[in-house]
């Protein structure tokens, strides 16, 4: 299995902070935010490779912290080209470029480097192990208004029947944050939605499309994760997170 981490985003909402220091090494509690992330990943026997899909403007700060980082196992910080918010390729088409540059036929383990979790993936890749499909990790999520900014899925047996992207009326209750396990063989899926010119942003867009065309089941987080994507949410971060004992 290759673990795939999404950085190449410019996290405009937190400026000042992130005009020059991508969000994923932001501090915190005296680490950056993607320290957290390598350190679960690489004690995941699973996980032979992890790939950092950067922009141009952040690679040479990602390529630095990386090769100062003892990770045991190989990881490549690989650069999308982009060097502007208005330029970005979107989660979608980042994630077909790491498929594209590695000529990936793995198992692939996807996270967006900007969410900080208290769990380790280790779960999530044995639930997978269990299912032997596509899987996305949900939550249970009650408030409508948080329900509206996210993914939403309806789960029956651990099956997702139904996916919506930030839903106006929701139809489930469990909210589903940016981490996935794909199969091998769904990679030339993904080639297809991409070539295909479907939306490259929203990851919540290609699991609807995978829906009409393989199963896709969903791991309950074991525990919490943050979305860090302003100040306040940093700032809540910093404050609150504690990894699980």
């Amino acid at each position: 299995m290759k673990a795939i981490i999404l950085v190449a985003g410019y996290a405009t909402r937190l400026y000042p902070l992130t005009k020059d220091k991508p969000k994923a090494l932001l501090d915190i509690q005296g680490k950056p935010l993607l320290q957290y992330i390598m350190d679960d990943l690489v004690k995941i026997p699973q996980i032979d490779q992890i790939i950092l899909v950067s922009n141009h403007l952040f690679f040479n700060q990602f390529s630095s912290w990386i090769e100062a980082y003892d990770a045991k196992i190989p990881v490549h910080v690989i650069d999308d080209g982009t060097m502007t918010n208005d330029m970005r390729l979107g989660a979608i088409k980042d994630l077909y470029f790491a498929i594209e540059a590695f000529h990936l036929d793995d198992d692939l383990l996807v996270l967006a480097g900007d969410n900080l979790y208290d769990f380790s993936m280790a779960d999530f890749v044995a639930f997978y192990n269990q299912y032997s499909h596509d899987s996305v990790m949900i939550h249970h999520e009650n408030d409508i208004e948080n329900l509206r900014k996210t993914g939403v899925a309806e789960v029956v047996d651990h099956q997702l029947v139904s996916f919506q992207e930030k839903p106006k009326e929701p139809k489930g209750s469990f909210a589903v944050p940016p981490f996935y396990i794909y199969r091998k063989e769904t990679i030339s899926l993904i080639k297809q939605y991409v070539t295909d010119h479907q939306p490259g942003d929203s990851p919540g867009s290609l699991i609807s499309w995978l829906m009409e065309r393989v199963k896709i089941y969903g791991f309950l987080m074991p525990g919490k994760r943050f979305d860090i994507g302003d100040l306040a949410s940093y700032e809540t971060a910093k404050m609150s997170f504690q990894i699980k004992s």
